[in-house]
């Protein structure tokens, strides 16, 4: 479902946003900003700079039904906006497009006014873009659930529901936080090595996990579930998320349960919502399961799901540690993968989740799970890079990471190609971990 606003030959007055590497005109994702002594608004990014959805009410420059999309995402959270669904996101999509056309119609009037409708983003502050009432962390990245399971169960590394069920846990809404917050080393009971009885104390093994945020568009009633066949029309955009994880932790206090204090502690992501129809050129087809997997039960399986379910993104981690700064080095690359590699599409992870009669609202927030390549140079996590720790790795500043150490920074990044289109992406989510 492309249409004139992905045209890669659309250039902008914006004079930054023409061949930006996240942000051009063709992408336009919506988030919340704030300027000093100001309230958080909605805004849309371009370039370097933010648009400001209040001021181009104020001027007039919407009218019919973007006009309703753009009240309902110029307040404080995107909530409303993303309430209304894809036909208000399309509205508001197809108007701030033209408006900041280079050959728009409106130009002549608009473009003085940029003083008023442009924010430099650096000068800016980004805000978590909708309040999220309950998030859930699937685990629908095949590899690094082989990985992870390799190094507890070597020689049955996935648990048997695994290529039946998508898996996942109720994780914590009220302590995710924006790109650029710092995170604190958590505590929590560990056991340690030699010893009987747990102590509780700062996590010694912290890890990251490179996932992708989905965020929840409408909702649906409690005890009616989603159809596989309509999931998509539920699915308001993406982000980058960083499920920060305490594997010490972790490994305690998982038995029988799902991770508590381990991740619990934050969950970063990154604060832009890049749009479904943003990302409609990029769409695949859900790779074909290997010869013996089992087919997704009924519920599960829609053809045109499986045609156009999966999203081609690469993503890459690096990070950044308080020696290479010092030194002013360029951050150095753990890995790289690509979205495609996920065993589940989003789309079965909105129908299982309502499958029991749960009821989404708009604004909740899934996790991916942790997103590697088949390759150990697109591993997701330290985890499965240095084999649980037992193989550090070397930096290109000559030091060496089991897990994180205080002062290190992990950076996400997320980019989109596909020939005959603009290149769009995510922007970066950061996080430095401090003691």
């Amino acid at each position: 479902m492309t249409d004139a606003t992905h045209d890669p030959g659309r250039r902008s007055w914006v004079e930054s946003a023409d061949e930006h590497p996240h942000f051009p005109i063709q992408n336009l994702p919506l988030g919340v900003f704030s300027e000093e002594g100001e309230a958080a608004r909605g805004g849309i990014a371009i370039g370097d700079d933010i648009f400001d959805l209040r001021a181009a009410l104020d001027a007039g420059l919407f009218g019919g039904a973007a006009r309703d999309a753009a009240e309902a995402a110029a307040g404080s959270t995107l909530n409303p906006l993303l309430a209304l669904g894809a036909p208000a996101r399309r509205a508001l999509r197809q108007r701030v497009a033209d408006i900041l056309d280079a050959n728009g119609p409106d130009r002549a009037r608009i473009e003085p006014m940029r003083d008023r409708l442009l924010h430099l983003a650096d000068d800016c502050t980004m805000h978590v873009p909708a309040a999220i009432g309950d998030y859930t962390d699937f685990y629908a990245g095949i590899h690094h659930a082989r990985n992870g399971g390799k190094l507890f169960r070597p020689d049955n590394p996935l648990a048997r529901n695994y290529k039946y069920v998508p898996v996942a846990y109720h994780s914590r809404a009220s302590s995710i936080r924006p790109s650029g917050t710092d995170l604190r080393r958590p505590k929590g009971q560990r056991l340690l090595a030699g010893k009987e009885i747990p102590e509780y104390g700062p996590c010694e093994r912290l890890d990251y996990e490179m996932e992708l945020g989905i965020w929840i568009g409408p909702g649906n009633a409690h005890g009616e579930p989603i159809p596989i066949a309509d999931a998509a029309e539920h699915i308001a955009g993406f982000c980058l998320l960083n499920d920060w994880s305490a594997r010490d932790i972790q490994a305690w206090e998982s038995q029988p349960l799902g991770p508590f204090l381990a991740k619990s502690f934050q969950t970063s992501v990154s604060p832009w919502i890049v749009t479904p129809e943003a990302l409609a050129p990029f769409r695949v087809a859900q790779p074909p399961r290997p010869a013996g997997d089992p087919a997704p039960l009924p519920y599960l399986l829609d053809a045109a799901d499986q045609e156009h379910g999966a999203l081609n993104v690469d993503l890459e981690v690096l990070l950044l540690t308080a020696a290479m700064r010092e030194r002013e080095m360029p951050p150095h690359r753990l890995s790289r993968a690509n979205a495609r590699e996920l065993y589940w599409t989003v789309a079965q992870m909105v129908a299982h989740h309502t499958g029991g009669g749960c009821d989404l609202r708009a604004g909740d927030l899934f996790g991916s799970g942790t997103i590697s390549d088949p390759d150990p140079s697109g591993f997701g996590a330290l985890m499965e890079i240095t084999e649980g720790g037992r193989k550090p790795v070397t930096l290109s500043s000559g030091e060496t990471r089991a897990f994180l150490r205080d002062g290190d920074e992990v950076i996400f990044r997320g980019t989109c190609r596909a020939d005959g289109f603009a290149p769009i992406g995510f922007g970066e989510c950061r996080g430095r971990v401090v003691g």
